[in-house]
């Protein structure tokens, strides 16, 4: 085998983006927006530490975001499977881009009230809950099933350099000039992902007549994963990891009294996980040839938990060492990368198509919830102890919570990709 070959086993597969325009379009217009998007998340959490001065208040942005994206992400993944999945995510998309316009006149206003970033981060969170099924279900119609692993890797990559750049411009911008630009940028960033599903075709849903959207069409999703083991397996233990050690709502706390820096620091620490994420994503070449895909996703949330603990070790250990926590975040990036690029592709290839909309919506209430839960146990275990004992307590839950399903549900360490069984 050649040096170029062996290489070209090793870095980034990026076929889907050569071979369909359509997801390169929309690849390309969640990339532009995500930078925006994660601007918009330092912003609030800055706002509204500076408001309140405390981590409890900070991760209660979370936790408002959680009934509207449980209920949206239920209903949104019942009108994907009805209707045409393209107009779902673009009209979704408008209800996002209308949320930042309010967060920029609230910026403009000075309003200065929590409640109103609370208010707003709810509504937002609703459409979101809607709009990411849609798009997460289109894509085993604009690639072949051997695709959708680096689709999916593409996909935490686009996340991830936003996550990435994002924060540490939203640092600089509001050390700049406050967070109304940081929420400006935002609102006009995001045309890059509308623009994206103008160009999209109609995806009608496949398999028939549609469940009519309600609450009959919710439970038939629902009663279908209740026999799926392997794909409920997959929202169990991402659970583990982003209710019991999802660090950011600690960021602010950290940046500020553990590591004595300001906006910026803060937005190297929002960053750390993407930077991480990026790495792995820049070697992930063989990902799309791991078959035994189950054991992966273990392994890889082992890593993320003892990460996060490691990160409340050395804060306590080795105070002031921003260096070190950065690290052990990054570290923790690139778990999260391997696991969400496997889970998300499990729930592609082994969920019919005709359900596909409403397990994504499931899906996205375990992948974007759990993290807003996650936001209240940790700032609650912090306002019990400290920032960096939480942390630890987090990742020890962690990884005693993945231990514990996986003893319970011992088939999933032998799911096969070549044989994708619900």
């Amino acid at each position: 085998m050649s040096f170029v070959t062996r290489v070209g086993r090793v870095v980034s597969d990026v076929r889907p983006l050569r071979e369909s325009p359509a997801f390169r379009r929309l690849w390309f217009g969640q990339t532009i927006s995500q930078l925006g998007q994660q601007m918009t998340v330092i912003a609030i959490a800055y706002q509204v530490y500076d408001l309140t001065g405390s981590s409890f208040k900070v991760g209660l942005v979370g936790l408002c975001g959680l009934a509207p994206l449980v209920l949206g992400g239920l209903y949104g993944g019942a009108l994907v499977d009805a209707h045409d999945r393209r107009l779902i995510a673009l009209w979704s998309a408008v209800g996002q881009w209308v949320c930042s316009g309010l967060l920029v006149a609230q910026a403009f206003a000075h309003i200065d009230s929590v409640g109103v970033l609370y208010g707003i981060v709810a509504l937002q969170a609703a459409f979101f809950a809607v709009n990411n099924p849609a798009r997460s279900a289109m894509l085993p119609r604009l690639l072949p099933a051997e695709m959708l692993p680096a689709a999916n890797a593409l996909g935490m990559a686009s996340f991830n350099l936003g996550f990435t750049v994002g924060p540490l411009l939203g640092g600089l911008v509001i050390g700049w000039h406050g967070v109304e630009v940081a929420y400006t940028i935002d609102a006009v960033t995001f045309g890059a992902a509308l623009y994206s599903l103008v160009r999209l075709p109609a995806i009608l849903p496949l398999g028939g007549p549609p469940a009519a959207p309600g609450l009959r069409s919710v439970v038939e999703g629902l009663r279908f994963l209740a026999s799926a083991p392997n794909l409920r397996m997959t929202f169990v233990v991402d659970l583990c990891a982003m209710v019991f050690a999802q660090p950011r709502a600690l960021f602010p706390a950290l940046a500020i009294t553990v590591y004595a820096g300001n906006a910026s620091t803060l937005g190297l620490l929002q960053a750390a996980p993407a930077i991480g994420s990026l790495v792995a994503f820049s070697v992930s070449g063989s990902i799309g040839r791991v078959r035994r895909q189950g054991v992966a996703i273990v392994a890889a949330i082992a890593v993320y938990g003892v990460a996060i603990a490691a990160v409340g070790v050395s804060a306590i250990g080795l105070p002031g060492l921003l260096w070190l926590g950065v690290t052990f975040l990054a570290l923790s990036g690139a778990a999260d990368m391997v696991s969400a690029s496997y889970r998300s592709t499990i729930l592609q290839t082994a969920a019919p198509d005709e359900l596909r909309g409403r397990l994504q919506g499931v899906f996205i209430v375990v992948v974007a919830g759990g993290p807003r839960l996650g936001d209240f146990v940790i700032g609650s275990i912090a306002a019990a102890t400290n920032e960096e004992w939480a942390m630890i307590i987090g990742g020890v839950l962690c990884v005693a919570g993945l231990a514990t399903a996986t003893v319970l549900q011992r088939r999933f360490l032998a799911y096969d990709a070549r044989e994708p069984a619900p």
